[in-house]
């Protein structure tokens, strides 16, 4: 594995609309989400279509989850990979972690069964090489540095485990990126708004700042093969949802 003390890898810079410096972004995205805990799997439909579901389940077997796995889901929020995974590799195989208190309470309603744990997702808890799978949905904008992160996680996983990470992404097409923009940055961040609340419309509207200014997927790459990952490959699916996979080495 490499050295990562080095200069910190952030997924997106410093977004001065919601928060004023670096310091400052894990307490404002923690209090976010707990705030709006209760109605994310609402605003998870208006956002996903009906997809979602499906789509996850198929990206943890692609990524080779089996039953009988060690699965760690990381940010689970309420839950929505955990509950794909749970299916595969059996409830009590799976844990879910996230630092949203409020976040774990609604995926202990929704998962019931598997175990959860409050703590953040470049600092992991677990001993060295506990699991077999380590799975992000979505939340890859929120951690701090991404060459810490990956570090952390490939040190929790067993030689030859996999991470899959899903990620939305800019657009590569103009087009695309417009239809993004004005779906994601303004008709999501409304709908949430009315399907549930203010503070809804305040996660979309910051959910899509991340996704604009998100670093490239090139240097997600990076990161995972700097701090010793193998065979990192990318999928894009519908020109934005990104699927990144990786395996620690065998050892």
């Amino acid at each position: 594995m490499t050295d990562v003390s080095h200069e910190k890898v952030p997924p997106h810079p410093v977004l001065a609309a919601w928060y004023q410096e670096a310091a400052g972004r894990q307490g404002f995205v923690q209090s976010l989400f707990d705030r709006t805990a209760p109605y994310y799997d609402r605003i998870n439909t208006i956002f996903s279509l009906g997809s979602g579901r499906w789509f996850r389940r198929s990206m943890l077997r692609e990524a080779g989850l089996k039953a009988g796995d060690q699965v760690l889901d990381i940010a689970t929020g309420t839950g929505l990979v955990a509950r794909e995974a749970a299916g595969i590799a059996g409830v009590g195989n799976v844990t879910g972690l996230d630092m949203s208190a409020g976040m774990l309470a609604e995926c202990r309603r929704n998962v019931p069964g598997i175990s959860l744990v409050q703590a953040d997702a470049q600092r992991l808890p677990f001993a060295n090489g506990q699991f077999d799978l380590l799975s992000m949905g979505y939340a890859l904008r929120h951690v701090a540095d991404l060459r810490e992160t990956f570090a952390a996680w490939l040190r929790a996983l067993r030689p030859g485990g996999s991470v899959l990470i899903l990620e939305i992404g800019r657009a590569r097409s103009a087009l695309v990126q417009t239809v993004l923009r004005i779906y994601l940055g303004r008709i999501v961040p409304l709908l949430s708004g009315v399907a549930a609340t203010r503070d809804s419309r305040t996660l979309m509207e910051y959910y899509w700042d991340t996704i604009a200014e998100c670093v490239p997927p090139e240097d997600i790459l990076c990161a995972l093969r700097e701090v010793g990952f193998e065979d990192v490959r990318k999928r894009t699916y519908f020109g934005v949802f990104h699927a990144y996979t990786g395996r620690a080495p065998a050892r």
